[in-house]
């Protein structure tokens, strides 16, 4: 028996492209903008990529802060997509780190940002599986 999804998005009627996302308990919306013929009822799928990459990215860097308890007072990660022709994506991360915290302890926490969960797998090499269901 396969086990259940973790995410599962439908349809929401709203529009050609808009859908519903459930994760667990938790429920968001998806859409297309407006330029390329959707509603913009939800956040895109790229949209939600980069902010899985920006949670994770702050959430790292808070787990090491306190980890070594450094004073990083908050976070703000600014995200970006570029897709490059021929060269594959680009996702470009702007982080601050605000709080006492040295130019080595900086620097230390922007190499760990590197290594959050989400980064590393958008890094390597991942296969997505598909196959066809029947509906119920």
């Amino acid at each position: 028996m396969e086990p259940e999804p973790q995410v599962v998005v439908r349809d929401s009627g709203a529009g050609p492209y808009g859908q519903i996302v459930f994760a667990g308990h938790h429920v968001a919306a998806a859409d297309e903008p407006e330029r390329v013929g959707g509603l913009d009822t939800g956040m895109s799928p790229y949209e939600y990529l980069l902010a899985g990459l920006g949670a994770c990215t702050a959430m790292t860097l808070r787990m090491y802060a306190d980890r070594h308890g450094w004073t990083l007072e908050s976070t703000r990660v600014g995200l970006r997509h570029v897709a490059e022709a021929g060269a594959g994506d680009r996702f470009e991360r702007e982080i601050t780190l605000t709080g006492a915290l040295s130019a080595e302890q900086r620097a230390k926490l922007l190499e760990i940002a590197d290594k959050c969960p989400v980064s590393r797998t958008l890094t390597r090499a991942s296969r997505v599986v598909s196959r066809l269901m029947e509906s119920a």
